[in-house]
């Protein structure tokens, strides 16, 4: 049988972390035409509200139901506004180890959502779902999603070289391919034992079913 993450909120003090629903298109739709998240990921450009409701409606729930990962939508606490995705990918339940990668809305930089967000996720991780070893790959010149590993804790373990594909825009405002570096990092349960405390109490995570 295979194991599958389940329908999860999980609050921290400033933000809500929870399933993706139809509601979210519009400013999922927004964020990923970002000129940087068009840079750093595979999403397609131009980003439609129609890829929106197809990686809400139907990614997104087969990735979970099929054991491979978990999509979550961060969201400010008190405006319920997005601010960002959560993505849990090529997961191991054998090994308990699976990929994060985050993103985050243009107007929330700088406010330390993403390593808040990756920080609560990865304890929910270790803590509920006993996962043994959390992995993140930043492309070599992504110093902003670097500087949210190091924050939360992560440690380098060496540069695939050549493994990632970014995209850059050429003079006539074309995007195209852009082949660097992977570095690797991981994050193991003894690694938060230095955290300076948990981003949610022992009851902040809850099936979605209870979480209003």
């Amino acid at each position: 049988m295979t194991s599958t993450f389940p329908n999860i909120s999980i609050s921290t003090e400033r933000l809500v972390l929870r399933p993706l629903d139809e509601d979210d298109v519009p400013a999922l739709t927004a964020m990923m035409n970002d000129e940087q998240v068009a840079a750093w990921t595979h999403v397609p450009q131009p980003f439609t509200e129609d890829d929106a409701a197809t990686w809400i409606g139907d990614y997104a729930p087969r990735e979970r139901t099929a054991g491979r990962g978990l999509d979550l939508a961060v969201t400010e606490f008190l405006t319920q506004r997005l601010v960002g995705i959560i993505q849990l990918t090529k997961t191991n339940w054998h090994v308990r180890s699976t990929e994060l990668s985050y993103i985050v809305a243009p107007w929330a930089r700088g406010e330390g959502y993403a390593s808040e967000a990756a920080l609560a996720t990865a304890q929910w991780l270790f803590g509920d779902q006993k996962f043994e070893r959390l992995e993140l790959r930043t492309a070599a010149d992504n110093t902003a999603s670097q500087q949210v590993a190091q924050k939360i804790g992560c440690i380098s373990e060496g540069v695939l070289r050549g493994a990632c594909i970014a995209r850059a825009r050429t003079d006539d405002g074309v995007w195209t391919d852009v082949r660097t570096d992977f570095i690797v990092w991981s994050l193991l349960p003894e690694d938060l034992e230095g955290a300076a405390g948990p981003l949610t109490d022992s009851d902040g995570f809850t099936t979605f079913t209870d979480w209003n």
